[in-house]
């Protein structure tokens, strides 16, 4: 097997660990193949107060086999999400803990977030103004930053190597896969720890959003119906969170340990729309960049994808936009592409959306099913693609995949899977 392509080194996913409002990586799989949602009515936190009061929730999180107790009643839920599935990931590559310290100056920490542990910051603050401003506890802003989750993941793997945190909103996922392939062709290391993680389930969050009329009002007492992409009666995003955490390296490193490979990344891209803070380019510009560079990175003609897993919001503008997007890049091969949004099951979970996307390509890929898009009832005239509607599909044979993000601030990010 070549070990380069285009004169570059070929880099592989061989780890795979998901933190989701459905479960780990099977649980989550088996959920979205079955069309099961995992959005539902908030327990954690108060919603009396909320006009909102769903999302895509984890509930009963335990962190307590991964992390010590001391140590977790002091870093963030997001910080969690990404140690637990950062070690499930390295478990699924064939990796120990102890296998990886021994290559650790070569191995690189891509992991991204939005808000980091934003509760961490948040409590400590309530904290220091309730002692009448006589304690404030310094570490509960040092692990609340953004770049925790990597830290520590980094710190618990002895992972060496660059160690880097995108924020690139919802595009982030995306972003920190594709960052992690050029640090390896690079040859800046020979292995990642890469993936990204948000945890922004707070009161606050969802006031804010509510307010932006991002948020579907509208299944409150319905709410695995509440997410509906590409629905001509959608009216917002599901908030959700989690993340998932994959283990990348080059061909011929995990062909040596004789790994399990997932898939190969065969090319990926990022652009901006370089337009409005929280609208999309009305005109779909950074998406569409975003897809033509990647198909150009990954050197395959439109004809080769055989599947795109979707932003697929659930918002007015983004799915439409979209939609019209794939169609200019795609022709009339668009209308034979099966189209999926796995947020209608799990919501949006901004920061970890993309990751958990790209764990349901690799399982696409390794089952040869495609998940549906569930609660599409009513088509929509700006919406005339293959969504593989409420049902799952059959896909024997599957090779070549692409997964969609497309952000707050105009980030757009894009990536092609392909089975070897």
């Amino acid at each position: 097997m070549q070990l380069t392509r285009y004169n570059r080194k070929r880099v592989v996913i061989t780890g795979l660990g998901v933190v989701s409002p459905l479960g780990d990586k099977i649980a989550f799989w088996d959920a979205i193949r079955e069309g099961r949602s995992g959005i539902s009515r908030l327990q954690n936190i108060d919603t009396e107060h909320l006009d909102v009061k769903i999302g895509g929730e984890i509930r009963d999180f335990d962190s307590s086999g991964y992390i010590p107790r001391k140590q977790a009643r002091r870093v963030g839920r997001a910080t969690q999400f990404a140690i637990v599935a950062a070690v499930e990931a390295a478990n699924d590559a064939g990796l120990s803990v102890d296998a990886i310290a021994t290559i650790g100056e070569r191995v690189a920490t891509v992991i991204g977030t939005t808000l980091g542990s934003y509760e961490v910051g948040e409590r400590g603050i309530a904290s220091w103004r309730k002692s009448n401003y006589k304690h404030a506890n310094p570490m509960s802003i040092v692990n609340a930053l953004p770049n925790m989750p990597a830290h520590y993941v980094s710190t618990m793997m002895s992972a060496l190597g660059p160690l880097v945190t995108p924020s690139v909103a919802c595009a982030t996922g995306i972003q920190a896969l594709g960052e992690a392939t050029d640090l390896i062709q690079l040859g800046k290391c020979d292995l990642a720890i890469a993936g990204a993680v948000d945890a922004v389930m707070f009161d606050y969050i969802l006031a804010g959003f509510s307010a932006t009329r991002a948020l579907t009002r509208e299944y409150n007492d319905a709410p695995e119906n509440a997410s509906r992409p590409f629905d001509r009666d959608r009216s917002g995003f599901v908030l959700g969170e989690g993340g998932a955490m994959f283990i990348v390296e080059c061909l011929e490193r995990a062909l040596k340990r004789d790994a399990p490979v997932y898939a190969e990344i065969l090319g990926y891209a990022a652009s901006s729309d370089a337009y409005h803070v929280a609208a999309p380019d009305p005109k779909g510009g950074g998406a569409k960049r975003a897809m033509r560079w990647t198909l150009n990175d990954a050197r395959v003609n439109p004809e080769e994808i055989e599947h795109i897993n979707s932003h697929g919001s659930s918002t007015q503008a983004n799915d439409a936009i979209e939609t019209a997007s794939i169609k200019e890049i795609f022709g009339e091969a668009a209308y034979s592409i099966p189209v999926t949004s796995t947020k209608s099951m799990i919501g949006h979970a901004m920061a970890g959306c993309g990751s958990l996307e790209a764990a349901a390509c690799l399982m696409t890929l390794a089952r040869e099913v495609l998940h549906p898009t569930i609660n599409y009832e009513t088509p929509d005239p700006a919406c005339d693609l293959d969504y593989v509607p409420n049902v799952a599909r059959d896909a024997p044979g599957i090779r070549t995949v692409m997964s969609n993000s497309f952000g707050l601030g105009g980030q757009n990010a894009s990536i092609v899977l392909r089975k070897l």
